[in-house]
């Protein structure tokens, strides 16, 4: 539990959600990017990915407990902390995310048609990108092995940042934006 003055980030776990959903007590918002979201989420979940998280549409519901979950809980604690931040009083998350939903033996929403998971999407770029500049180098000319070593660097920098610019930039594109 995270505390900034009386303020408190909490973190539930799936047994509390389930029933707090049952009772509809409270608003469980899905902080995953859309590709996640429509590939499959917790039922009843509304989308607002972190990347353009705005806590004031959050507000407009603040009858009901606000509860924010993500893949692993990293990013729906980042958003909390947003709230928390612009003066939330409380604020849950669900720890460990999806996978714990799903543990309990949890129902989601799943869509067969949804995109490929950005995660896999950032390999299949990145090891091409890598793969590319490295037989370019060899062949072409060694400069290309540039190519190779900036998407070594971008992935280094997106591990240490918890940040992945080629994520957002997958994001952007339309197969990545479908709707149910």
């Amino acid at each position: 539990m995270t505390t900034t003055n009386n303020r408190q980030l909490k973190e539930i776990n799936a047994v509390t959600l389930k029933k707090w959903l049952e009772s509809d007590r409270a608003l469980l918002i899905d902080v995953r990017e859309s590709g996640e979201f429509f590939a499959e989420h917790i039922p009843g979940a509304k989308l607002m990915p972190l990347s353009w998280f705005d806590s004031q549409v959050v507000a407009q519901n603040n009858n009901k407990k606000i509860v924010l979950y993500c893949q692993s809980g990293n990013r729906s604690a980042q958003a909390a902390q947003k709230m928390i931040d612009l003066g939330f009083d409380e604020v849950f998350h669900l720890q460990g995310g999806l996978p714990t939903w799903k543990a309990a033996g949890y129902p989601t929403k799943v869509n067969k048609n949804a995109p490929i998971s950005m995660f896999r999407q950032v390999q299949i770029v990145a090891g091409s990108l890598v793969f590319l500049g490295t037989v370019l180098g060899a062949f072409v000319s060694p400069w290309f092995l540039l190519l190779s070593g900036f998407v070594g660097c971008g992935l280094v920098f997106a591990g240490v940042s918890n940040t992945c610019a080629m994520a957002m930039l997958l994001a952007k594109l339309p197969y990545n934006q479908k709707s149910d």
